[in-house]
């Protein structure tokens, strides 16, 4: 293959999207040449190993605009000689009339500045994720005529406006999504239904040992439970259904994860009168998540659709926890359901119920062969179902194909 792949992330690294890092290493091991190439720098206090493996080039776009006049000014000129510069310019202003906002005038200066700084050799731009990177790769596509393409995830889906997705739509190559409820709704925006195919991530089992075995034992049972705390992961509720508990029923709960709402939740758990047998543990790099996991007992995820439409895909915090075969609960929305079958390889509630969220703890907590029973089955069908290798051999071929 000769020439690259330019992969435009909205950050790099973080320590949420793992499934993002996994891919690229992945890709790197099948000799697909790859650069990163970020709109954000990193804010995270950690890196997963993973980020330490990858050895693509990462250039990082200009963050704001006014903070590298002179590189975005260079790269507005190069732009302007280019062919599709009239075209892209007046694509931007149709789209900010109907999104006035910074962000999208952010999007078209970084467009810019990655059409005068890409290598000669770049075959293709690849956004991960349908908002923000695409809309960079989107302009660049028209200023200079790249081939481009997306991986679409879940806020990116669900957040953005139609009006949006379907112009990109119409205008990329062709477009992974991991969820099959994500597939079928960007499906209906465009009229080649081939262009979007459903690619799940999985896991890359060699980066997961053995689960530990776990035998009946007294005093609480752990409860964990790993994601960010905002909105879309439903922790009001999940602290909710704790409180519903009987008081002599015997829990701890360990939370990973930061976010704006810590304050708020930590407050209404001091409130619900909880927050003695709760530990959190703030955001950690993925050894000590993965440590977690194979201490725990049971893992809860009450995920729901927030006010602004935005909601999880399929969470990879539960097939991690299904990998060191831990018993699962989350809620029946997005793709969850395509990873767990209720009753069968874990438990799942209707989003913001406490009661019923309440009750299959309690079910859980009550029942250790149950747990074990539930655990297996997920760590069953994890395995069968969801390898990475499926999906990086997906995108292999679709990356493969620039050099013919």
């Amino acid at each position: 293959m000769t020439g690259r792949i330019l992969f435009l992330l909205k950050g790099y690294p973080r320590l949420s999207e793992t499934f993002i890092a996994q891919e690229i290493l992945g890709l790197e091991g099948r000799g697909i040449p790859l650069e990163i190439w970020s709109l954000r720098f990193p804010t995270d206090k950690y890196r997963h190993p993973v980020h330490d493996e990858i050895k693509a080039k990462v250039t990082y776009l200009p963050e704001y605009l006014y903070q590298e006049p002179g590189r975005v000014l260079r790269g507005v000129l190069v732009a302007l000689k280019r062919r599709g510069f009239a075209r892209a310019f007046l694509q931007w202003l149709k789209d900010l009339v109907r999104d006035p906002t910074p962000n999208r005038g952010r999007r078209f200066g970084q467009a810019c500045v990655l059409v005068a700084e890409m290598p000669a050799d770049t075959l293709r731009l690849h956004a991960h994720f349908l908002h923000t990177p695409a809309s960079v790769a989107y302009y660049a596509h028209l200023i200079a005529g790249t081939p481009w393409s997306c991986s679409a995830h879940a806020k990116d889906i669900w957040t953005s406006p139609d009006w949006d997705k379907a112009e990109k739509l119409a205008s990329l190559d062709w477009l992974v999504t991991c969820t099959a409820s994500g597939h079928a709704h960007l499906q209906t925006l465009v009229d080649d239904k081939a262009k979007v195919a459903l690619v799940y991530h999985g896991l890359d089992f060699r980066r997961f040992p053995e689960p530990p075995a776990r035998a009946a034992k007294a005093g609480p049972v752990e409860i964990l439970s790993v994601g960010r705390l905002v909105e879309k992961k439903g922790y009001p509720t999940l602290l909710e259904a704790l409180a519903l508990l009987p008081k002599d029923c015997q829990w701890r709960l360990t939370h990973i994860g930061g976010g704006p709402l810590d304050a708020e939740l930590k407050a209404k758990a001091t409130g619900l009168g909880i927050n003695d047998r709760i530990q959190w543990l703030g955001a950690l790099p993925q050894e000590r998540v993965l440590a977690a996991y194979r201490a725990a007992d049971l893992f809860v995820l009450a995920a729901q659709i927030a006010a602004d439409g935005d909601r999880d895909g399929l969470p990879n915090v539960l097939m991690e926890a299904q990998s060191q075969r831990l018993a699962c609960i989350a809620t029946n929305i997005s793709g969850i359901p395509e990873l767990i079958n209720d009753g069968e390889t874990g438990l799942l509630v209707p989003p913001e119920n406490a009661a019923e969220l309440a009750r299959a703890i309690r079910t859980l907590i009550e029942d250790p062969a149950k747990r074990e029973a539930l655990a297996a089955a997920g760590f069953t069908r994890l395995h069968a179902h969801f390898a990475m290798e499926a999906g990086i051999e997906d995108l292999q071929r679709r990356f493969a194909a620039e050099s013919h």
